[in-house]
This record gives C-alpha cells, sequence and structure tokens, in this order.
C-alpha cells in the first residue's frame, strides 16, 4: 500500500448515522479504483459504525490523547480507536495546534502512543498566512517536522505527514503548483534528515482546499503521494471525483 497514492478525508465535526451511506457509496466505488489507497476519518462517534459499514477503504481517527487511558474526561486514546476498529489516525492537525494550543512535542508524542497501540499516523504541518508573507514558510514547517515525527522504531513505515498550509484549508485558496513542489521537497529532504533511506518513502500528502477542479494538478506534483481532504470527502459524489483523479495519474504512471 505505501506506494499507492492516498486520498483521505477528514470528516471534522460532521457526520451523522445518515451520513454513514456517503461512507458505504466510497466504499463500493473503491474496488473501482485498486491502484488508489482510500480511507475516512470521521467523528469518533461514527467510528465503531463506519467500520462496521465498509469492507474496503481505511477507517480512522482524528485525534487520539498521547496517555493510554486515566482522568482525561472527554479524550480517546489511540487504543480506544484501535478497539473501535480504526486503523490509523490523525494528529497535529492545524485546528488543534491553533485551537488547542498543540505543541511539536504533543504531537509527537500522540504519533507515538498511535504506533505503539498499533495505528497508522497522518501528521499534519503547515505554515499560517503571515508565516508564508515573511518568507518562513519552509522553515516554519520543517521545524514542525523535525519537532512532531514519532521517534518508534518502524516508524517510517506507518506514517504519512500531510502539508497542509494553514491559509489554505476550507478558504478555497491553493498555493501554486510551484510552492507546493517546492514545500515536499523540503519535508521530502528533512525526512530523510531524520529517519535515514526509510524517510525516501514516507508519503507526503497535500491538504488544503482539494476538491475535483484541482485535485489532478496537484496530485501531479512531485512528491505529492495523496491527499487530506476536508469538505470535499462529506459527499461521495465529490470526494470519488478526487479519488478518480489520483486512480488516473496512476494509470498513467
Amino acid at each position: 500500500m505505501a506506494g499507492l497514492p492516498y486520498i483521505v478525508g477528514n470528516w471534522k465535526m460532521n457526520g451523522t448515522r445518515a451520513m454513514l451511506n456517503e461512507a458505504r457509496a466510497i466504499d463500493r466505488a473503491a474496488a473501482r479504483f485498486p491502484k488508489v489507497q482510500v480511507a475516512l476519518a470521521p467523528p469518533s462517534t461514527l467510528l465503531y459504525r463506519m467500520r462496521d459499514t465498509v469492507e474496503l477503504i481505511g477507517v480512522g481517527g482524528q485525534d487520539c490523547h498521547a496517555k493510554d487511558n486515566g482522568a482525561y474526561t472527554g479524550e480517546v486514546c489511540a487504543g480506544m480507536l484501535k478497539d473501535a476498529g480504526a486503523d490509523f489516525t490523525i494528529v497535529g492537525h492545524s485546528e488543534r495546534r491553533e485551537y488547542q494550543s498543540e505543541t511539536d512535542a504533543e504531537v509527537k508524542a500522540k504519533a507515538e502512543a498511535a504506533l505503539s497501540a498499533g495505528l497508522s499516523v497522518i501528521l499534519c504541518v503547515g505554515e499560517t498566512e503571515a508565516q508564508r508573507d515573511a518568507g518562513d514558510a519552509e522553515g516554519v514547517v520543517t521545524a514542525q517536522v523535525e519537532g512532531s515525527c514519532p521517534s518508534t522504531e518502524g516508524a517510517p513505515e506507518r506514517l504519512s505527514i500531510a502539508y497542509e498550509p494553514v491559509w489554505a484549508i476550507g478558504t478555497g485558496r491553493v498555493p501554486s503548483v510551484d510552492d507546493v513542489a517546492a514545500m515536499h521537497k523540503a519535508i521530502r529532504a528533512k525526512l530523510v534528515a531524520i529517519y535515514g533511506d526509510a524517510g525516501s518513502d514516507v508519503r507526503i500528502l497535500y491538504g488544503g482546499s482539494v476538491k475535483a477542479e484541482n485535485a489532478a494538478e496537484l496530485l501531479a506534483v512531485p512528491e505529492v503521494g495523496g491527499a487530506l481532504v476536508g469538505g470535499a470527502s462529506l459527499t461521495a459524489e465529490s470526494f470519488l471525483a478526487i479519488v478518480g483523479a489520483a486512480a488516473s495519474l496512476a494509470e498513467v504512471g
């Protein structure tokens, strides 16, 4: 699976049981795209039900706590995600870094907890608009990679990085192809510096206003190994258009 394009939908705080119909439709359609790895991250209230509903696609959490258990009201640990049927979790999403003030060290601890629980990890990094305008984008993002990447043995085999420029998430704005290429190249160099040759195999996803209209262009950028999709993953129609774009590129490749 590591060599396949990875298209992941993050439903964020959206979804009730009725939306499992969308997941079911995505799962059925996934059979038509064997050269694409497809996954959804629903809210934790739907995780068990979604795992029970789908067969072909991955199902994961949107976050996890760094501790295995304890008095942390409202939190969900990696082991609970695994028990509910998750095979991966997202950590370090910019919305958590901003609204919950998560640090790189905290994100790293979560990633390591997830790996220890047997989950794969999608680790998010990205710069703000002010940081990009100041010319600090690459420095900010590579520092996040260095500070957040897990040190767990074998981590590169179950790790993906998602580059999500904060200013592009949910805004409809997308960085230029050249900017995406430059950032993914910088992230790759940092991964190799951290993990050696194994860093060359870590998939780097792009996220931030990915939709059907721009998916093919973004997924064709060197070092872009897939996409972390927000709003466009909430319906089968819009999400499958992105999966289809990835499949077309994989056929050509």
